[in-house]
């Protein structure tokens, strides 16, 4: 040990253990106001953002560390300075887009906590939420690669070759973004769904001919929960190219119809008196539409429509089902003979009768 010092330039030395004193006391001063930050009422910050950011940010200052010369001076591995300093660059890049990474997940978790999608009006949350959630992905793919090219632009062999490659392959370049304009497309489809917003998260949806609710949204693809459990997966420039119905586009409150085929004789006034009792004796009801028209007459019956209205399509579902068997129970018990049916005329001709 005592030959370790003798060996080592005392100024040295010393710089280095200012320098390390300096990055400790760094470390510390951002960790307290982290700690005291997530303490604070008024600046409460997500739980696990300390743990978060600390790594990070320990990294940092330890590829600062690496860098300096005093350190190489210390381990008397001046000959070695470009493998420190080439580390040192590749562990900053690493820490900081390590560290930028956690900061965007801390971020949305704050804005997304103020909304909560799981109460019956949530129009504005399922916005926010699919807005970040795109985004994230966006941020993070495009973080990733530049943090990837700054690592291999750092080497100066790999920066002229590429630079080399680019200057000569232009026709590969070209077939090369040919075979990617599909993928930038799809891409750009998300980017798009994420500002104009066709579809949120937890919208009710009709694609494909299937009745379901988005449940998770990508920029490549999106998911659609089938109401019998079933998942549909859809690529992005599905809802930006083809045409589909959006039950929630601007509310979640919807109309139900129910179509009964009748009898001419049927009576409709106490049909539609019928149809206000049943939906004054349920909750499915939102007490909005109550509407009982004839929308067609056909040579054997005439089709008549009962309009109501529910807060959000599943319960329009149940309520329309209810106010289905309930009028084809009235008309069963009050009037049998108003059901529709097929009638044969027969009549007797002249000769049998004179017959008989």
């Amino acid at each position: 040990m005592n030959t370790f010092f003798d060996t080592v330039p005392r100024s040295e030395l010393y710089l280095f253990l200012v320098s390390l004193i300096a990055i400790l006391f760094a470390y510390w001063l951002i960790s307290y106001f982290l700690r005291k930050f997530g303490r604070d009422p008024k600046y409460l910050l997500p739980e696990g953002t300390f743990r978060k950011l600390s790594w990070p940010i320990f990294f940092v200052f330890i590829s600062i560390l690496i860098r300096s010369e005093a350190l190489r001076t210390i381990l008397n591995l001046n000959e070695h300075q470009y493998f420190f300093k080439k580390t040192s660059t590749i562990l900053f890049i690493f820490s900081v887009t390590w560290l930028m990474l956690n900061l965007l997940k801390i971020i949305k978790k704050i804005i997304v906590s103020n909304y909560d999608v799981h109460v019956e009006n949530n129009l504005k949350a399922r916005k926010i939420y699919t807005q970040f959630n795109i985004l994230e992905r966006i941020f993070m793919f495009v973080i990733v690669l530049l943090a990837i090219g700054a690592v291999l632009m750092s080497f100066e062999s790999i920066r002229e070759l590429g630079v080399s490659i680019f200057a000569s392959a232009g026709v590969a370049g070209i077939i090369i973004g040919f075979s990617a304009q599909k993928m930038i497309g799809t891409v750009l489809a998300g980017i798009q769904i994420a500002i104009a917003q066709p579809i949120k998260i937890d919208d009710v949806v009709i694609v494909e001919g299937e009745w379901g609710r988005i449940e998770e949204i990508t920029l490549t693809y999106v998911v659609v929960k089938i109401w019998d459990k079933r998942r549909l997966i859809v690529p992005t420039p599905y809802f930006i190219e083809k045409p589909f119905q959006n039950w929630t586009k601007t509310s979640s409150d919807i109309l139900g119809t129910v179509f009964l085929y009748t009898d001419y004789n049927v009576p409709f006034d106490a049909i539609r008196e019928e149809l206000t009792k049943i939906l004054e004796s349920t909750d499915l009801w939102d007490k909005e539409v109550n509407v009982l028209q004839v929308t067609e007459s056909k040579q054997n019956s005439v089709e008549i429509r009962a309009l109501m209205s529910a807060k959000d399509s599943p319960t329009a579902w149940d309520l329309r089902v209810l106010v289905r068997e309930k009028l084809i129970t009235f008309l069963q018990q009050n009037y049998p003979e108003s059901i529709a049916r097929n009638r044969v005329l027969l009549e007797k001709s002249s000769d049998e009768s004179n017959n008989s």
